[in-house]
């Protein structure tokens, strides 16, 4: 019997490039990745990813932050957020899980709290549907 090796990959739908400048207010409904540098407030519903040779002086709110380069500002998240070992972070953190590799800078308060209810359930039926009969 064969097994089925599925690779997930995760994709990017907003792309900030490496050389790219922006400023100003960003909302995005789905994943984004800065390789760049911007400047503003930002409210992601999807993935953000802050690349190694990216910077983000901003406050971030975003459903789950990978931060491999450098943030200065608070995030919030009602996931994960993850200082890879290149990743910096100046400024407050209020997620509900916190993974910092080694290396990982986080320069600032912590808060940590566990996921409300109201999503723990919306994921709960997510998994467990019925069979139809």
């Amino acid at each position: 019997m064969l097994k089925n090796n599925k690779k997930v990959f995760r994709t990017t739908d907003t792309l900030i490039g490496q050389g790219t400048v922006v400023e100003g207010n960003l909302h995005c409904e789905a994943n984004l990745r800065i390789e760049g540098k911007f400047h503003g407030e930002i409210h992601c519903l999807g993935e953000l990813i802050i690349g190694e040779s990216g910077e983000a002086s901003s406050n971030i709110k975003a459903s789950e932050v990978i931060v491999a380069g450098k943030v200065i500002g608070d995030i919030i998240s009602h996931g994960k957020l993850t200082i890879t070992s290149n990743g910096q972070v100046d400024g407050s953190v209020h997620v509900v899980n916190l993974i910092i590799m080694e290396g990982g800078i986080l320069n600032g308060n912590s808060k940590m709290e566990k996921a409300p209810v109201s999503v723990v359930k919306e994921k709960v039926k997510k998994v467990v549907q019925p069979e139809a009969g």
